[in-house]
């Protein structure tokens, strides 16, 4: 890759010319991209979703061991997106980034389902009238972590690609056309896929762990991840495909180490600062990065000083960076921030996977005389929570809103998220008033100390806590993902994405933390999170996730308040300078407050 960006652009011209591109891209990409997270979501929803029930009725592990085991688990897949966001960006593109690690992800799953099928990989079950039962060994647990393993390595090469991987057929493919904006938004298509895939997860696939076995409740998701990896493949010469514009990583220290050589360096007028097209060109296709006027002291690395260009007329980058370069560093911290603020989200929600699905296994579960709902599909509402508000947000609201607020989008991308935000915190608090309910019915009929007596409950108790949190989702995940991909960079989108799966990375290990450190400072003075839930507490922990998320709340809405958009030259015909700020239409005032001259 030439360090120079001017062997990059030969690469994209070269692969441009293999195929017209107005014949590439386009919404007939998508059922073969959204086929492809389809069955993917459906293979890890299909284990994962269920994962507490195969850990301690299966292995036979203690609750808060199983619980610190999914946590720690989703830490691990959605921080290797960090990884593979930065191999896409730097050399193999996303296309093969997104291909390689479905691969690697087919072979975790195959262990997976070895691992459930084979019964010396797994503990014998327990006796009817045994005390206690025998846990997996030390080596039937390490089979068990060498298959997260590898299927955590394979979201690292899916996860952080496909969704700007599919954002990049419809949007390029539109200002191919005159910069139209496409018919459809492709994150809530994205999204849309991705919960129906979860709606199939959680009653179909959790049916059959349940009640025919794991060894085919694993092997279903096992095969359609075989079917995601051929789906995708075959649409390969309808794709765009962008060229790898280099290691993101290196540019970004090259800015980093060129301002503090010229630490001491006054920064002259923005006019003056160093700027090279050509350099450029094979990371700023769709238009350069303009200068803004927060974080000065980067500029520092855009200021010609001697010796910093070669006699050949290219520059010393670890000593000079164009001001497009300069910018790529600026619009990455001005992300971080408002990117953190999804982490407690996170956090707040790691239970519906954990504790929330315990509690439905204490009530009453029955459909009909002969069939009684899994614990685990309870998330089901979740499900239909989110593909309800998608729909009604796409179809009704978005248009709704158009017309007060005069934006393409009803609102802006942090406005959604705000939402969301807000609304995620009336679902715990629902959370705890019902299992403060729950606890009360329990000792009301003497079972605090039979914990696997079913209560005279009904389970559907828990619908309005997981349905609101599904609403909340439809909100701030899109809203978010939008965010991360209108205001990364153009060449650093794949590793902008990664950043969205970094939160769940760590709002998953914070929330292993915190239930790590309730369970041990309440274990004197009465355990909030004992096995028996009956005679715990979570109430108190759920109201304490609720105090974080108010904190949180307010860290948000002080980070939105001081945000500056990203101003972007565009690259047409005519070449015009316009404000790719917040796709919302917002972005021309902001622009013209900065100083540039906009249109």
């Amino acid at each position: 890759m030439a360090e120079d960006g001017r062997g990059e652009k030969k690469d994209a011209d070269a692969a441009a010319s293999k195929m017209p591109a107005k014949q590439r891209g386009g919404f007939r990409t998508m059922p073969f991209i959204l086929a492809n997270d389809f069955c993917d979501r459906l293979a890890s929803v299909g284990f994962t979703t269920n994962l507490i029930s195969y850990l301690t009725l299966q292995l036979h592990l203690p609750l808060v061991q199983a619980s610190n085991i999914i946590t720690n688990y989703n830490g691990t897949a959605n921080l290797t997106p960090l990884i593979g966001g930065l191999i896409a960006d730097s050399f193999a593109g996303r296309f093969w980034t997104i291909t390689f690690g479905s691969i690697i992800y087919q072979l975790g799953m195959v262990c997976l389902t070895l691992s459930a099928a084979l019964p010396s990989l797994h503990p014998p079950p327990c006796a009817k009238h045994a005390a206690d039962c025998q846990r997996a060994s030390s080596y039937q647990i390490s089979v068990l972590y060498l298959s997260l393993l590898c299927t955590s390595i394979g979201t690292g090469g899916t996860r952080p690609c496909i969704m700007a991987f599919g954002a990049d057929q419809l949007e390029l493919n539109a200002r191919r056309h005159r910069g139209a904006k496409p018919k459809w938004s492709f994150f809530n298509l994205y999204f849309f896929a991705v919960e129906l895939a979860k709606l199939a997860a959680v009653t179909a696939v959790v049916y059959i762990q349940d009640n025919v076995g794991w060894g085919w409740g694993i092997g279903v998701p096992t095969v359609a991840m075989v079917a995601a990896v051929i789906t995708f493949v075959s649409g390969y010469s309808l794709y765009i495909r962008m060229p790898p514009g280099g290691s993101p990583l290196v540019r970004l220290a090259q800015v980093a180490t060129a301002a503090y050589k010229k630490r001491k360096a006054v920064v002259p007028d923005p006019s003056l600062l160093y700027e090279d097209k050509e350099l450029d060109a094979g990371i700023s296709t769709t238009g350069r990065l303009l200068h803004t006027d927060q974080l000065k002291f980067f500029d520092k690395a855009a200021i010609v000083t001697d010796g910093d260009v070669l006699p050949s007329g290219q520059p010393k980058l670890w000593r000079l960076s164009t001001v497009h370069r300069v910018e790529e560093l600026k619009s990455i911290i001005r992300m971080l921030p408002i990117c953190a603020a999804g982490i407690i989200l996170v956090t707040s929600a790691s239970h519906n996977h954990s504790f929330a699905i315990q509690q439905a296994r204490t009530m009453d579960r029955d459909i009909t005389p002969h069939f009684k709902i899994p614990p685990a599909s309870m998330l089901i509402f979740t499900n239909f929570g989110m593909l309800l508000t998608l729909a009604f947000y796409d179809r009704v609201l978005v248009r709704v809103l158009r017309r007060f607020t005069g934006r393409p989008n009803g609102i802006t991308h942090l406005q959604r998220t705000g939402v969301g935000l807000t609304i995620a915190m009336l679902s715990n608090v629902v959370a705890a008033v019902v299992e403060r309910r729950r606890k009360s019915v329990a000792a009301a009929s003497g079972l605090l100390d039979a914990p696997k007596a079913t209560l005279p409950m009904s389970v559907f108790w828990l619908v309005p806590q997981y349905a609101i949190h599904g609403i909340a989702n439809a909100f701030m995940d899109v809203g978010r993902m939008e965010f991360l991909y209108d205001q990364a960079p153009e060449s650093m989108r794949s590793t902008a994405t990664a950043l969205y799966w970094l939160t769940f990375s760590i709002g998953s290990y914070l929330g292993t933390l915190l239930v790590t450190i309730v369970h041990d400072k309440t274990r004197r003075s009465g355990q909030w999170l004992p096995d028996n839930l009956n005679r715990g507490k979570l109430d108190n922990y759920y109201w304490l996730v609720v105090a974080l998320e108010v904190v949180n709340l307010v860290y948000f809405f002080i980070c939105v308040k001081y945000y500056t958009f990203k101003p972007l030259e565009m690259v047409s015909e005519e070449v015009e300078l316009h404000h790719h700020g917040n796709g919302d239409g917002k972005g021309t005032d902001d622009a013209k407050k900065q100083g540039g001259n906009f249109e």
